[in-house]
């Protein structure tokens, strides 16, 4: 780990010491002592980049403000793309050697169970049923063969069987699995679970405190997605001035640029084109306004080399013992 990994970068903290008001020294024991397998500690996102279109506004805008991207996500599934849609989208981000990660689908909240729409908002996004898991690998299957390296899961019987799929040859073993944030693990013993499952990484939810993070930290090293700016289905949370201190307590970091404030496009469809396309090119603007507030702390070194994607080592259950 790098000295800049550990030290203290908090915003105004000169201004303020100056004036008495300092804060109390960062624990150095509360870091991350996990990187990215090439010592990286953070990586970038940009997510809900739902189509070709989004996607070339999105490498425009990436080129025109210097964002570094290392993945690319979409959010509204596999079976809202053509082929042609994907591959065009898998040879646009091959060309810049980015990850791009695709939904697998369906999910509760769009079937026809009731439990969703009561209160308890029942199983939320998970699978329901056996056809709705099978819809989930016919999914994954036909994006991987178009291509795809990483797949969106919602639900831990999907990742369970996407995992023993890439250990039985069925999709390629280098295929990553990216937990949802909709599912996402809200503590340590959850986070390892889904590891253990087969998650290559995992959004977690932004509320999180910052000691969650270090919790998590202290018994998984899987690398760990956050959006800095959540989308308000998601809490509408806003962490920019914090991502400093969320790189050096959660490392391996993928930042991920949403938007507040903005409408919601799953399922995508050309009838949403314009928010579509405008809430692309401004979540690559957030991201630019991230990395300078990175760099303005003294805290933009460390960042994963460009062209990136896998997770390392990680811990899992024995594939080989599941019941065929």
């Amino acid at each position: 780990m790098t000295d800049t990994a550990t030290a203290a970068r908090r915003p105004g903290e000169q201004a303020l010491s100056a004036l008495g008001l300092g804060a109390p020294a960062l624990d150095p024991a509360d870091a991350s002592a996990h990187t990215f397998p090439d010592g990286g500690r953070w990586r970038t996102e940009i997510p809900s980049c739902e189509g070709p279109e989004a996607l070339a506004v999105i490498l425009k805008e990436s080129s025109r403000l210097d964002v570094p991207i290392h993945r690319i996500s979409q959010g509204s599934g596999v079976w809202m793309l053509t082929d042609a849609e994907i591959t065009e989208m898998v040879e646009a981000t091959a060309e810049r050697d980015i990850e791009l990660c695709l939904f697998t689908g369906p999910r509760g909240t769009w079937d026809i169970g009731g439990s969703v729409r009561s209160d308890s908002r029942g199983g939320g996004l998970r699978a329901r049923g056996h056809d709705a898991v099978a819809g989930c690998i016919e999914d994954a299957v036909r994006a991987t063969e178009l291509g795809v390296k990483c797949l969106l899961v919602a639900d831990e019987g999907v990742l369970w069987t996407l995992h023993r799929a890439r250990v039985a040859g069925i999709i390629p073993a280098d295929t990553t699995l990216k937990v949802s944030a909709l599912i996402g693990p809200v503590n340590p013993a959850a986070y390892a679970v889904y590891e253990r499952l087969g998650a290559d990484s995992l959004n977690v939810p932004s509320d999180l405190t910052l000691d969650h993070l270090t919790e998590i930290r202290r018994v998984s090293a899987a690398p760990m997605d956050m959006y800095i700016e959540a989308p308000d289905d998601l809490g509408g949370y806003i962490r920019m001035y914090e991502v400093a201190e969320l790189i050096r307590r959660g490392a391996p970091l993928y930042l991920k640029f949403g938007l507040s404030k903005a409408p919601g496009i799953y399922p995508w469809g050309t009838h949403l084109r314009d928010v579509t396309l405008h809430t692309a090119r401004e979540r690559v603007r957030r991201g630019r306004l991230a990395l300078d507030l990175l760099a303005r702390h003294g805290a933009d070194g460390d960042m994963a080399p460009l062209g990136t994607r896998l997770p390392g080592s990680l811990n899992r259950f024995p594939a080989e013992s599941a019941t065929d």
